[in-house]
């Protein structure tokens, strides 16, 4: 079975790009490998720190079975952060589900599929920028 790895670090500077030009980046570049006999398979990692101290930070992994309460079969955390400090974040842990980390507040989360996900976080991270 074939899965998609994302780990190009072209799409340095992300800061000063717009969301969808990181979108079609993280959607459309990718190298493909075969990986057999895996429990959870890796299908994105991205990360970039901007000269200003920003970080950004995606990870995904594709389960065999849901982590419960979650009913899809993904593993995801997603972040940005300034200076260390977590700003925007959104991920799903065992025993909590699917949820999302915004200046310090939990909130839950509807997982939609992961191009929503990313959509989310992207336009999360694009709006608090903004109000900066």
């Amino acid at each position: 079975m074939e899965y998609a790895q994302r780990t190009d670090q072209k799409a340095a500077g992300w800061l000063s790009c717009s969301s969808q030009k990181l979108l079609a980046y993280l959607t459309t570049s990718f190298h493909v490998g075969i990986i057999a006999n895996v429990k959870a398979v890796l299908i994105i990692r991205f990360k970039d720190v901007a000269p200003n101290g920003g970080l950004i930070e995606m990870v995904v992994w594709r389960l065999p079975e849901p982590l419960p309460p979650c009913t899809h079969l993904f593993k995801y955390r997603l972040v940005y952060g300034v200076h260390g400090a977590r700003i925007i974040g959104f991920d799903n842990e065992q025993g909590k589900g699917d949820h999302r980390h915004i200046e310090g507040r939990e909130q839950s989360y509807v997982f939609a599929g992961i191009d929503r996900l990313i959509e989310d976080f992207i336009a999360e991270v694009e709006r608090w920028k903004s109000a900066r």
